[in-house]
Order: C-alpha cells, then structure tokens, then sequence
C-alpha cells in the first residue's frame, strides 16, 4: 500500500524565473532619444527669439540719435574745444541710452511671454543675449546716425569760432547691460505671476509610515 501523494508532489516542477527580453529593433531603426525633438524646438525657437531681439536694437539706435542731447563743440585755427566746459549733454546721452534700453527690454520680454505664455531658462537666456546684440547694434546704429566722428574735419568744414555737434558716443559701456537684464527680470516676474501652475491636491497628503500607499483625505 502506497502513501497518497498530495497535489503538490502531483504538480510539475516550476520552471526557473527567466528575465524578458528587450524586443530586438528592426534593422535600420535607431532609438530615437528621449527629449530630442523637445529640445531641437526649444533651440530653434530660442534662437530666432534672440535674432528677433537683437534686430530691434536698430529701432533703439534710431531713437537714440534722435532723442539724445547733442555735445556742442567750437574750434579755433588750431585745436576744437567743449563749447560749455560745465555742460551735461555727455551724461545726457548715456542717461538716453539706459531709458531707452530699460524700454526696449521691457516690451520685448512682456512680448514673447505673450506669444509663448510660459517660461524657462532657454527662453530667458535667448532674451539676455538677444537683448545684448541688440544694445550693441542701437549702440552702433546710433553713432552712424549721429553726427560725424571726424571731428577735425567738421571743425574745418564749418569754420573757425562757428559751433557744431559733436559725435554721438556712449561714454559708459555698462549701459548695454540695461537691456539683456531688464529682459531677463520681466520675463521671471511675468512667469511667476501669470505663468502655468503646476496642479494642486485636492486634500492633504497623509503621511505613508507602513510602506503601502494611501489616497488622500477628504
């Protein structure tokens, strides 16, 4: 008389635990990676905001030329000389410039946060560079504008002891910095206060001390 097997002696043997494959790509295919699509629009929209930017500086170099304090000059036979040795047109011109530049940074940030409706460091670091061109090129706009460098040779055009306007120049360079951080503050306040939000729970989250997951409380 034989012993009764038990139904698990009866059951086959189980077979040791295999990992699944990764499926095998077809030939030709390459894995597309994660985020690139995504990244190749941000750096294509990003650079044509910063192009788009730094080509409005040539509107900034028109108002500069056309709004800054002109610095008078007079010249004798031999040297040129300030015609108003106490005068403030210099600084004026600088003072111009940073207005102008402050300006310019504000109303192009406030415009891509309307087309765009959201933030990011590509988006705020192609307003900072497109800012700088752009100050750069008003710079140099301006000065082509303005009257001419050569002032030796408006002195003689014009004559001994007549009065002319000296060249449009930018005495401190750290003026072109007003636009690129002008943009860059508007567009982080404008995100902080009217960008997208990330969705708020419903209840309070109820902290898990057992290792299983709960849903929130109502």
């Amino acid at each position: 008389m034989t012993a009764a097997q038990t139904p698990h002696e009866n059951q086959p043997p189980e077979e040791p635990h295999r990992p699944q494959a990764a499926p095998v790509e077809g030939h030709g295919v390459t894995a597309e990676p994660a985020g690139g699509p995504e990244f190749a629009r941000e750096l294509r929209d990003g650079v044509l905001i910063a192009l788009a930017v730094a080509v409005s500086g040539v509107l900034l170099g028109v108002l500069w030329a056309w709004l800054a304090p002109r610095v008078p000059l007079i010249a004798d036979t031999h040297n040129v000389y300030l015609k108003n040795t106490e005068g403030e047109e210099a600084i004026g011109a600088d003072g111009t410039f940073v207005l102008l530049a402050l300006g310019f940074g504000v109303v192009t940030a406030a415009v891509v946060f309307l087309v765009r409706r959201r933030g990011g460091i590509p988006l705020v670091v192609s307003l900072a560079l497109g800012g700088l061109l752009g100050a750069a090129l008003g710079w140099l706009t301006g000065m082509w504008l303005g009257p001419t460098p050569d002032v030796v040779a408006h002195a003689r055009q014009v004559g001994a002891g007549v009065a002319f306007d000296g060249p449009l120049r930018l005495q401190a360079k750290g003026a072109l910095l007003a636009w690129p951080i002008a943009g860059m503050l508007t567009q982080i306040a404008l995100t902080g206060l009217f960008g997208p939000r990330d969705p708020e729970l419903d209840g309070p989250v109820v902290p898990d001390w057992s290792g299983h997951h709960q849903p929130p409380v109502d």
